[in-house]
């Protein structure tokens, strides 16, 4: 399914932060079953299984990190080169949750990405993370110098007013059908 921005993708903590992706799809398909999840503030495809089954053998898809997984991103500037990879550890920023900051003794996170299209003062990008650590696009972008355009936690003031919402948008899932 295709969600969009500021939708959670499962039920939040807390009175009336119940209404979710899982929900809607709950309601016209009893058995579906939530497989992996995208950012609040991210849009694009979310992959639910019909059943037990579908479930476990997609998780472990994701899981063995067997899906190819690419996003389309609006940053602020952009990169030098037209193609690079972010290899830099991603820990939790326990004091400041839900950030996520980059740590030595985090865990593996690494994103490829490639330039799309260059405009004044932002650049399109694909990105292709190649591990799945909670925040690992913005926060690899926000630290290499390009901010996604609308992010609310790691954009700079000036990024995050320089669009409506947060342009992240989960554009492709590769993956094999369980059947």
């Amino acid at each position: 399914v295709e969600k969009p921005a500021g939708l959670l993708t499962v039920p939040g903590r807390g009175e009336g932060m119940d209404d979710c992706l899982a929900a809607r799809i709950l309601a016209e398909f009893p058995d579906a079953r939530v497989v992996h999840r995208l950012d609040l503030d991210t849009s694009g495809l979310c992959v639910l299984a019909r059943g037990a089954a579908a479930q476990r053998h997609l998780g472990l898809q994701f899981e063995r990190r067997r899906v190819g997984k690419r996003y389309l991103a609006v940053v602020s500037g952009g990169p030098s080169a037209e193609a690079g990879r972010i290899d830099l550890p991603i820990a939790p920023d326990w004091p400041r949750r839900p950030r996520q900051r980059i740590d030595p003794a985090g865990r593996p996170a690494v994103t490829d990405w490639r330039v799309l299209a260059r405009e004044p003062g932002r650049t399109r990008l694909s990105l292709s993370p190649l591990t799945g650590r909670s925040h690992q696009l913005r926060l690899h972008c926000a630290v290499s110098g390009w901010p996604i355009l609308g992010d609310p936690i790691y954009a700079e003031e000036a990024a995050y007013a320089a669009a409506p919402r947060m342009l992240l948008h989960a554009e492709v899932l590769a993956l094999r059908h369980p059947e």
